[in-house]
C-alpha cells in the first residue's frame, strides 16, 4: 500500500463509510473506539494507542484505571474486531480498503484488496468464555443457508410486518432469586426488537402470560398470533453470564438461528444488541433508526431490572418501584430508562388514585422531561408525559405525546391504552378509543389489562355484548361486573362484584333498589368521590352525583371526562349543570 500519509484521506473516507453503517451508527461506544485508534494512527500517535489511554479517553475511566480490575478495553476490542468483520462480510464486501484491528494490540492496520477478493472472518479468539468473531462468521453462513426461504417468505408477505414474540427466558440457575434478572432481560429484548423496521413484536404482558407453561412453539405462536418465536435461557453465576437463544419459525418449528453468549455481566448491553442484530440478519430486515443502546453500571442495571419486575398493585408496591428507580438514578444520573420508568410509576400512582400529592406530580413531570432530554426517542417517557398533560387538561399536548410514543414504538400496547383511557374516552371520542384498543389487542392479545381497557371503550360505545366477551377473557371482577350491569343483569353483577372489586358495588345496589345498602356503601366510601358518585348515580340521585363529581374535579379532568361518557352516568345526559362541570375541568363542550 502507498505511504500512509498519501492515503490518509482515503482511510478517513473509509472510516466514515464504516461509521455510517447500521452496525456502527447505533453503537456510539464502538464508533468512538474505532475513530480514536484510526485517527491516532494517522496522526502518528501509535505510542498513545495503549490500554490505559484508551480506557480514559474513549470509555471515560478515571486516571487511576487498572486494567487488571476492569477489562473494558480488551472486551470492547473483541467486539470491535467482530463488528468490523461483520461489516466487511455484509455492507462492506465490495470496499477496496480494509480497516482492521490486529489482535494483541490497538494499532489499526489498513490494506487494499483485489476487486475479486473474498473477505472472511478472522480466526476466532481462543478464550472460550468470550464472544468471538466466529459467531459473526456463523451468522453469515446461516444467512446464506436461509436466504432463499427468507426471501420467499418476504415476497409472500411483502409490506406486512413480521409478527414475532419473545418467550420469557428460562432462569436455569438454582437460585430463584435470579428470576427477575431473566424476566428483565426478556423485557429488554422485547423493547429492543420493537424498534426494528418490519417487525411487529408481541408485548411483554402477552409474552409473560404464558410463562411457566409447556414450551410448545406452535401453541405459543397460535396464542400470541406470532410467526416467529424467540426463546432461550439465562444462567447467572456471580459475575458470569450465559445466555442461549434461538429463533424458531412457528409454522414448521424450524430453527432459523441460534446464539450462545458467555460474557461478563458488565457486557449485558452488548449481548442484547448482538441478539437483535442476529435476528435482523436472519430475517433480512434493516435496523430501525434511533433507539440508543444504553450503557450503565451492573449495579444500576440490576436495580433497574428489579423495578421493572415488580407488580404495581398497591401503594406499597408503587412506592417500592419509585424507590428503586431513584436508587438507579443515584448510581447513574444519565441512564434515561430509569427516568422514563420513574415517570411512568408516578403516572400510574396518580391514575390509580393511590396518592395525589402535587409534589409527586412535579417530580413526574421532571422525570419525564429528563428522560426525553437524555433520549428523545424514549417511547415510555413520551407516554408518561401524555398522561401528565391529560391530567392537567392540556389535551393537544397530551395527544401529541401519546402519538409520538406510539410512533416510536408501535407495539407499545400500553401507549394505545393510555391514549384511550386518558384522552379519547374523556373527550368523548369513543369510536377512536375502540379502534386504538383493537390495535393494542393485536400486539398484546393475552394482556388482561388490554382486554379490560378494550371492554371499557366498548361499554362507552354501548356495545355491551362485545364488552362482556372481552371481560370474560380478562382477569378481575370489575370488568365483568360492569358489563353485566350495562346488560341489565343486576343480581348477577352484584354476585360478581361482591367477591372482589367493590368500587361498582354501591352502584349495583342502587340499580337493584337496595337503597339502605347503597347509602351505607356511599357513607363508607368517603372521601372517595368517584365511588360515591357511582353509588348516587345508581340511586338515580342527580344532585348528589353532580356534587361528588364536582369534588372529583379537583383530581383532574380525566376521571370526570371518563365518567360523563360511561353508561353508569347516563342519567346526567342533557342536564345543563354538566356543561358547567365540563368547563370547570377543561373538557370541550
Amino acid at each position: 500500500m502507498p505511504s500512509l500519509k498519501s492515503e490518509a484521506q482515503a482511510v478517513r473516507r473509509q472510516l466514515e463509510r464504516i461509521l455510517e453503517s447500521p452496525g456502527f451508527s447505533r453503537n456510539e461506544r464502538l464508533s468512538r473506539f474505532l475513530r480514536f485508534v484510526v485517527e491516532g494512527h494517522l496522526d502518528g500517535k501509535d505510542h498513545e494507542l495503549k490500554e490505559s489511554v484508551i480506557a480514559i479517553e474513549v470509555f471515560g475511566r478515571r486516571p487511576d484505571f487498572d486494567s487488571r480490575l476492569d477489562p473494558v478495553v480488551r472486551t470492547e476490542a473483541v467486539r470491535l474486531r467482530a463488528r468490523l468483520s461483520e461489516y466487511y462480510i455484509t455492507q462492506g464486501k465490495a470496499d477496496a480498503l480494509v480497516i482492521e484491528l490486529p489482535k494483541g494490540g490497538y494499532v489499526p492496520r489498513f490494506r487494499e484488496v483485489e476487486e475479486e477478493r473474498q473477505v472472511t472472518a478472522p480466526i476466532p479468539e481462543k478464550t472460550p468464555a468470550r464472544f468471538s468473531t466466529r459467531l459473526w462468521f456463523a451468522l453469515g453462513l446461516a444467512g446464506l443457508v436461509i436466504v432463499s426461504a427468507a426471501v420467499g417468505w418476504w415476497i409472500q408477505h411483502r409490506g406486512a410486518p413480521i409478527a414475532i414474540a419473545v418467550l420469557p427466558l428460562e432462569n436455569t440457575s438454582r437460585d430463584p432469586a435470579n428470576d427477575y434478572f431473566a424476566d428483565g432481560l426478556t423485557d429488554e429484548l422485547i423493547r429492543n426488537l420493537s424498534i426494528i423496521d418490519g417487525l411487529s413484536v408481541r408485548s411483554r404482558t402477552s409474552s409473560f402470560a404464558i410463562k411457566g407453561r409447556s414450551r410448545n412453539i406452535r401453541d405459543a405462536g397460535e396464542q400470541l398470533h406470532a410467526d416467529y418465536i424467540l426463546e432461550g435461557s439465562v444462567l447467572r453465576a456471580g459475575p458470569q453470564l450465559r445466555i442461549n437463544v434461538q429463533l424458531v419459525r412457528v409454522r414448521d418449528d424450524f430453527q432459523l438461528w441460534s446464539g450462545r453468549y458467555e460474557r461478563e455481566l458488565t457486557e449485558i448491553f452488548a449481548v442484547q444488541d448482538d441478539i437483535s442484530v442476529g435476528i435482523v440478519n436472519n430475517l433480512r430486515l434493516k435496523l430501525g433508526r434511533g433507539r440508543r443502546r444504553y450503557e450503565t453500571s451492573v449495579e444500576a442495571y440490576d436495580l433497574y431490572l428489579h423495578a421493572r419486575a415488580l407488580p404495581q398493585r398497591s401503594i406499597q408496591d408503587a412506592l417500592a418501584i419509585v424507590g428503586l428507580y431513584q436508587q438507579v438514578i443515584a448510581k447513574d444520573a444519565s441512564f434515561a430508562p430509569a427516568y422514563a420508568g420513574l415517570a411512568a410509576a408516578y403516572a400510574a400512582i396518580s391514575f390509580q388514585g393511590f396518592r395525589d400529592h402535587t409534589d409527586e406530580l412535579v417530580q413526574m413531570r421532571s422525570a419525564a422531561e429528563k428522560a426525553i432530554q437524555l433520549d428523545p426517542l424514549s417511547s415510555e417517557a413520551h407516554q408518561a408525559l401524555g398522561m401528565l398533560y391529560a391530567r392537567d387538561g392540556q389535551w393537544a399536548q397530551s395527544e401529541k405525546s401519546f402519538r409520538r410514543a406510539i410512533e416510536l414504538e408501535p407495539s407499545n400496547s400500553l401507549a394505545h391504552s393510555d391514549l384511550t383511557i386518558n384522552l379519547l374516552l374523556p373527550l368523548g371520542r369513543i369510536e377512536e378509543g375502540v379502534h386504538e384498543m383493537q390495535i393494542a389487542e393485536k400486539t398484546d392479545p393475552l394482556s388482561p389489562w388490554i382486554r379490560s381497557s378494550l371492554a371499557w371503550a366498548l361499554l362507552s360505545a354501548g356495545r355491551y355484548e362485545e364488552a362482556a366477551g372481552h371481560c370474560q377473557k380478562a382477569a378481575g371482577t370489575r370488568c365483568l361486573g360492569r358489563a353485566r350491569l350495562a346488560q341489565g343483569r343486576i343480581d348477577e353483577a352484584i354476585q360478581i362484584l361482591a367477591t372482589g372489586d367493590l368500587q361498582y358495588l354501591g352502584y349495583a345496589y342502587g340499580r337493584a333498589g337496595r337503597r339502605e345498602e347503597a347509602e351505607k356503601f356511599a357513607a363508607d366510601a368517603a372521601p372517595n368521590a368517584f365511588t360515591q358518585a357511582l353509588t348516587f348515580a345508581g340511586l338515580g340521585d342527580k344532585d348528589r352525583t353532580l356534587e361528588a363529581l364536582d369534588r372529583l374535579a379537583s383530581n383532574g379532568a380525566v376521571r370526570v371526562g371518563r365518567a360523563l361518557n360511561s353508561p353508569e352516568f347516563a342519567l346526567l345526559r342533557g342536564d345543563p349543570r354538566v356543561k358547567i362541570l365540563r368547563k370547570k375541568v377543561g373538557l370541550p363542550e
